[in-house]
């Protein structure tokens, strides 16, 4: 398990969402510190936004589209959403023993990741069908409410919605304050993230694009609801992040924001477009203030997208050097290291 650093003062989020600067900066991106990121993402955004320049974009092709996992916020020791699904998995095995007998019941019971994750996506996919189901899309809803607003990460013992990116939170004010439309792609759940989203990051429920399982129209006590069927019906993830952005959004995005392979598709697919592109990769090499990992990891393994961000022109954000901070709730860290780096 990655080393974490150790996080004070991490109660209560800093800055709004809305408006990503903390205490009143009249910077709009006081946490990115002076380098070529910053600078190339302040260029972009004036040639897009400044009227009769070359490359001036109208607002309603200003789109903008943000992984979630390890780009807006934490995905280490594990996906957010898998500790979700574990913690079912729990709840699931105390009310039926018999679940005993599925494998990756048994895995995520026992509350380990890795362990799952080994199993391969059919068995992640298992995981989810058996873990998501069952409910109207309304207790889904409440049920990750719930979670979201209770649940801790495992090492650093915060609420996950403490482990957001304070310089991504400015960065997703700075280019609604420009005119754009902020969309989340992402895959995860988007019925899980659709919850939270709007709250955490200032994205509604309808800017949210990621994976989903299958829907059935019905009534409960004469009530129309949607019920959650045990049945995958679309994975938002790698090559199929460009398909759903064509038909969610039916615009080519002139922006991008990812940090692993799984994002490699999107990057591409946004920055294949004309004109003014900006394709931007979070680097996680900061092992002292969050977790340095890349080519080797379980989780958000970033390899190939790397190698190829030179030559297709892509920014490569490293935590280490261009973030001033780095959690949105978290005002002081102790040092720590990883193992999970290539370097």
């Amino acid at each position: 398990m990655p080393v974490w650093p150790a996080l004070a003062g991490a109660d209560q989020l800093s800055s709004n969402p809305t408006t990503g600067a903390p205490g009143g900066s009249t910077d709009p991106l006081p946490s990115w510190r002076s380098g070529e990121a910053r600078r190339r993402i302040l260029a972009f955004l004036e040639a897009v936004t400044t009227e009769g320049g070359a490359g001036y974009v109208p607002p309603e092709q200003r789109i903008a589209v943000f992984d979630n996992d390890g780009t807006l916020w934490s995905e280490q020791p594990m996906y957010v959403q898998l500790a979700f699904a574990i913690d079912r998995a729990r709840a699931l095995l105390r009310q039926q023993p018999e679940l005993a007998a599925s494998p990756v019941i048994a895995a995520a019971a026992s509350g380990d990741g890795k362990a799952v994750m080994a199993l391969g996506s059919r068995g992640v996919l298992e995981l989810v069908a058996q873990t998501h189901a069952g409910m109207s899309t309304e207790a889904f809803a409440l049920l990750v409410s719930r979670w979201i607003h209770t649940a801790r990460h495992p090492v650093l013992g915060v609420p996950y919605t403490q482990l957001i990116y304070q310089p991504m939170l400015e960065l997703l004010a700075l280019l609604r304050s420009r005119g754009f439309r902020t969309w989340i792609v992402s895959g995860g759940g988007v019925d899980f993230l659709r919850v939270f989203a709007e709250e955490t990051y200032g994205i509604p429920p309808e800017q949210v694009i990621g994976s989903s399982i299958q829907l059935r129209y019905g009534e409960s006590g004469g009530e129309p609801e949607l019920l959650r069927l045990p049945e995958i019906d679309f994975i938002d993830d790698g090559d199929g992040k460009p398909v759903a952005i064509h038909r969610q959004i039916g615009r080519r995005p002139i922006a991008a924001f990812g940090n692993s392979d799984g994002d490699l598709a999107m990057l591409r697919w946004t920055t294949a477009g004309p004109g003014e592109r900006l394709g931007l990769i979070v680097h996680h090499d900061d092992g002292e203030r969050e977790v340095a990992y890349d080519r080797l990891s379980a989780f958000g393994k970033l390899d190939v997208a790397l190698d190829q961000a030179g030559s297709r022109g892509w920014t490569v954000v490293s935590m280490r050097r261009d973030w001033g901070r780095v959690f949105a709730g978290a005002a002081r860290v102790k040092p720590g290291r990883s193992p999970n780096s290539s370097r």
